[in-house]
């Protein structure tokens, strides 16, 4: 008997988190990792066009962009990036590009990693960035249309 007048009690005080259950379970614009705030695990992404190689950015050199903090190897690339962060930040959010052609959301890892056609994509892992591989400009048509949906 007295059970009801509770449960209506506690639905009640738990309504206006429930309204916002959705917008705190979307996925951030540029993936970080749980507790962190910085983007591709620290590593320049400027680099990787440069140097053709992935180079551990210092705390030194940074810039925010969507959220995320961006960790460079010289005041130069962050300048860089800050011209124009849409041509170096990693596509989908840094997310990996074989799991976003299937519409999930996976992290990305910076040492698995191809420039195509002037963009960065990152991969889980070796063995998902052979999967890719086999299909890139198939999983990237795919992955456009996922990411696209995810933001609209």
């Amino acid at each position: 008997m007295k059970l009801r007048p509770l449960l209506i009690a506690a639905a009640l005080a738990l309504s206006p988190a429930l309204a916002f259950a959705p917008a705190a379970a979307a996925e951030p614009a540029i993936y970080t990792g749980r507790f962190s705030s910085i983007a591709l695990q620290g590593y320049d992404t400027v680099a990787y066009f440069e140097t053709g190689a992935p180079a551990k950015g210092s705390k030194d050199f940074t810039a925010e962009y969507k959220g995320a903090n961006f960790q460079f190897t010289s005041a130069e690339h962050r300048d860089a990036f800050i011209a124009d962060p849409a041509a170096f930040a990693p596509q989908y959010g840094g997310y990996c590009a074989w799991a976003m052609a299937d519409g999930k959301h996976a992290k990305g890892d910076a040492a698995y990693w191809k420039i195509v056609e002037g963009k960065l994509y990152l991969n889980y892992n070796s063995d998902i960035q052979g999967k890719w591989n086999a299909d890139v400009p198939g999983f990237i048509s795919k992955a456009d249309t996922e990411w696209s949906a995810l933001n609209q």
